[in-house]
């Protein structure tokens, strides 16, 4: 009897050591009726344990007594999403950006912080960027050279509206990208670039431009006309605003264009006999003229009489000669010139003023680009 007493005392007695133990573990849950297990929260696995310095990626910490876990920072930064698992062996999280390279990864609970595991952030290359495109318009023939401002632009090929650029170089440092545009059609076109780690569309890509339009010279009216020049000339076409023109390179004068640019007048130069060459030119280009013009050879002149017939050998007489033919006339008397000429339009008199002279009768010649004549009778110093 004594002897099952002792054992039933024995047994509390083990029980109550038990009891005691159970309640001496720590981090006991409160009102668990006394700890069963530890509280301690552990990391055990990271997966993946590394990823790009952009963060972003989803990482799943497993390990025991997570559950309230409110915070898991790496290398100090705290992640985002964070969500344990109501098993308390997993959290889940999103990885904060950070600098490349091996950090330290815990977890936070109401009871305390776990211990630390390894996560390593990579630098992943990434594409090109561009800033800038100069100049962002150009003809449509192509042959612009242009700039091309970014990053991590090495190894880049560029593209006008799907059709490659050509003469592609880049800088050491991949920031600068030079070339020349191929030809395009007229209007805005998208410029690419392409790397092997990706490619980017340039913001508001590449503007081609049409040409202005070349001057067209169809035809001249009249097609011939006197080697003194002075002929009044139509010359037809389309794109003359602006223009001159030239005979043998020799510019005609008194031009006028009209408003639609589809009609030049002037006058001619004075020119050699002969076939002329006839160029119209614009701000944008030349234009031959069909055909060319004639200079022919000037009439003779004609002087019927000169006024007054006679004058004093000082000279310094005022003169009239009359005729026809005149234009561009030079004068002489026994050789002498004459001063101070001038023709009338119609080339049909002459005034001057007589150079001295010997007393007795003096030969007039009137000298034009058709040839000589003289004056009937001649004058005579006195």
């Amino acid at each position: 009897m004594s002897g099952a007493v002792q054992q039933q005392g024995s047994m509390a007695s083990a029980g109550n050591a038990l009891t005691a133990a159970q309640g001496d573990w720590p981090g006991d849950w409160p009102g668990d009726g006394g700890g069963n297990w530890p509280r301690n929260p552990r990391l055990y696995d990271i997966n993946p344990n590394s990823g790009s310095t952009a963060g972003g990626n989803t990482v799943v910490l497993t390990g025991a007594n997570l559950q309230g876990t409110f915070q898991v920072t790496f290398g100090g930064t705290p992640a985002t999403n964070v969500t344990p698992n109501q098993y308390g062996n997993s959290v889940t999280v999103t990885a904060p950006p950070h600098a490349a390279g091996a950090v330290s990864v815990v977890a936070t609970t109401p009871y305390g912080t776990t211990n630390a595991l390894s996560y390593t952030y990579i630098a992943v290359p990434v594409g090109p960027t561009v800033s800038a495109l100069v100049p962002n318009t150009g003809p449509t023939a192509g042959g612009t050279a242009f700039a091309i401002i970014g990053t991590n632009l090495t190894g880049a090929s560029v593209t006008f509206n799907g059709v490659s650029a050509t003469g592609v170089s880049i800088n050491g440092t991949g920031t600068v990208l030079t070339g020349t545009t191929p030809a395009g059609p007229a209007g805005n076109v998208p410029v690419v670039v392409t790397t092997p780690l990706g490619s980017t569309t340039v913001a508001g890509g590449f503007t081609y431009v049409a040409p202005p339009p070349l001057p067209v010279a169809t035809a001249i009216t009249p097609t011939s006309g006197t080697a003194a020049g002075g002929t009044a000339f139509v010359i037809t076409g389309s794109n003359l605003n602006g223009a001159s023109v030239t005979f043998n390179g020799v510019a005609a004068t008194g031009v006028s264009v009209n408003p639609a640019g589809t009609a030049l007048v002037g006058f001619t130069p004075a020119g050699a006999v002969g076939l002329a060459t006839v160029v119209v030119t614009t701000a944008f280009g030349t234009a031959t003229v069909p055909g060319g013009y004639t200079y022919t050879a000037p009439p003779l002149p004609v002087a019927t009489a000169i006024t007054p017939t006679s004058g004093t050998a000082a000279g310094g007489t005022a003169f009239v000669i009359t005729g026809s033919n005149l234009n561009g006339a030079s004068v002489t008397f026994n050789g002498v010139a004459a001063t101070g000429l001038s023709v009338n339009p119609a080339g049909t008199a002459i005034i001057g003023f007589t150079p001295a002279g010997m007393a007795g009768p003096a030969t007039v010649a009137v000298t034009t680009l058709g040839g000589s004549t003289t004056v009937a009778g001649g004058y005579t110093y006195v």
